[in-house]
């Protein structure tokens, strides 16, 4: 067996049961434990776009929440919502669903510690994550270098050269650009973004995110709006394949419950990444007057990526493999279509004169261009939780380089070994929020109601040693 191959296995192993039954478990349990915080979605919405000027933070909840969002929202919304449909059936569209109804309860409880036990550094630049909840909540550093050791080198994969190769396939596909070309440009725009830190990728997250998510939704409505005569059929064939094996579309097999629960929940759980502790890196940067407030916030992230964005995504594959079931196989061989971004692709050209193509394909450039900005701060500043704010320089060189080399090689390996990383992230993390359930639930009932707008009066300690990190 080849070293691709056990990696290739090891990945598949992690991403099935065992982290499944992990994230998911642990979205039930922290919506038990904090009462069902889902019911507030409209009231954190709310908050998402009011300014807390007077709290400290170095960018607004907003910034924080759209920096969190450019990283969330990417290939895996589109891509992969139909790798799940594909391989598990359309029953997987319900089960990617409901982790992200039960997921927002994760995305807040890990929000709210990493903003708990956030610290200040010398020049009042504001550091926090499960890294921090970890060393300082739980007194477990060991645990939280861990948990920043795995984000710092998984970003490098999984939010880098992955997405820089997933722009440059999309430019030489259809613009017939050579990969060199696309290199250098992106590479040099990235720069321009990320030499100015935290607020300069805010500022371009603030502006990119509601455009591109408005505007990937706006096809989508087309589409549905073209199959209105199937939308009924196509929720209704969703709910029944989520329960029992369903053929689609005249040919395209739900295959089993199993796999329709397993891909949905993987795919799912990969798009929200609640669970993962990378949303709180950013999250801990906000202006936000108590932890449950930036926690509201955050959780509505978990809502317009999974809830929202990957259920029209789903809603339009399958109603466009009912009314027209041939968009699954493939015409050369008959064979059934296993490719997610081919499925896509088939259902957005069926929007005529190009537009459709034109929607996807910059859906697809702007998601993986802004994912790039979002996990460079999630690995930087777990980079700094390491070795100090000296690396910060040499993490900048390093990322730039990431995403020419990633423009230029095929990267199924890299995109697995960084796939495993980004789960086992997914461990110190979960760990933080269920050893830490005690605490969320009270903070949560602190800040009730009228509360709501309290500050809190526990002072954010100051570092001396912020800057010079934990290994050195």
């Amino acid at each position: 067996m080849s070293f691709e191959d056990i990696i290739s296995n090891i990945d598949s192993f992690l991403w099935g049961w065992p982290l499944i039954i992990l994230l998911f478990g642990t979205h039930i349990f922290m919506t038990i434990r904090t009462g069902f915080i889902q019911k507030y979605i409209f009231k954190a919405i709310k908050l998402s776009v009011t300014k807390d000027p007077d709290a400290e933070g170095d960018v607004s909840q907003f910034g924080a929440l759209t920096t969190a969002l450019s990283s969330t929202i990417g290939t895996g919304n589109i891509i992969g919502v139909g790798t799940a449909i594909a391989c598990g059936g359309p029953g997987s569209v319900l089960w990617m669903w409901l982790t992200g109804i039960f997921g927002i309860a994760t995305k807040y409880s890990e929000t709210l510690i990493g903003v708990k036990y956030r610290v200040k550094s010398e020049d009042g630049s504001m550091i926090g994550g499960a890294m921090y909840a970890l060393d300082r909540g739980l007194h477990a550093k060991w645990a939280g270098i861990i948990f920043a050791i795995l984000a710092a080198v998984c970003a490098f994969g999984i939010g880098c050269m992955v997405q820089a190769n997933a722009v440059a396939v999309q430019f030489t596909d259809q613009f017939k650009t050579p990969g060199f070309a696309v290199a250098a440009v992106l590479a040099v725009i990235v720069a321009l973004v990320i030499i100015g830190g935290i607020k300069s990728i805010t500022r371009v997250s603030e502006m990119l995110v509601p455009f591109m998510a408005l505007f990937y939704i706006l096809g989508c409505i087309i589409i549905m709006i073209m199959n209105r005569a199937y939308l009924g059929a196509a929720i209704v064939t969703i709910v029944q394949s989520a329960f029992q094996p369903k053929a689609l579309g005249g040919g395209f097999i739900g295959s089993t419950v199993a796999l329709a629960c397993r891909y949905g929940f993987a795919r799912g759980l990969f798009s929200n990444e609640s669970g993962m502790g990378s949303a709180p890196l950013v999250a801990s940067a906000a202006q936000t007057r108590n932890p449950k407030r930036q926690a509201l916030v955050s959780m509505t992230g978990t809502f317009w990526d999974t809830v929202v964005i990957c259920l029209m995504t789903g809603i339009v594959l399958v109603s466009t493999i009912i009314k027209n079931p041939s968009v699954t196989t493939d015409a050369a061989t008959g064979d059934l279509i296993k490719n997610g971004g081919l499925l896509a692709k088939r259902a957005f050209a069926t929007i005529p004169n190009h537009i459709g193509v034109i929607i996807l394909l910059v859906g697809l450039i702007t998601f993986s261009f802004s994912t790039i900005l979002g996990w460079y701060y999630y690995g930087e500043r777990c980079a700094v939780y390491l070795l100090g704010e000296r690396i910060v320089i040499v993490y900048k060189i390093l990322w730039v380089a990431g995403v020419f080399i990633g423009c230029l090689v095929e990267l199924n390996t890299i995109w697995n070994i960084a796939d495993i990383l980004n789960g086992l992230m997914a461990i110190p993390n979960i760990i933080a929020v269920l050893l830490l359930s005690g605490v969320i639930a009270a903070e949560t009932k602190k800040y009730k109601g009228e509360h709501l707008d309290d500050k809190d009066p526990t002072e954010i300690p100051t570092l001396k040693n912020a800057k010079k990190g934990v290994l050195l």
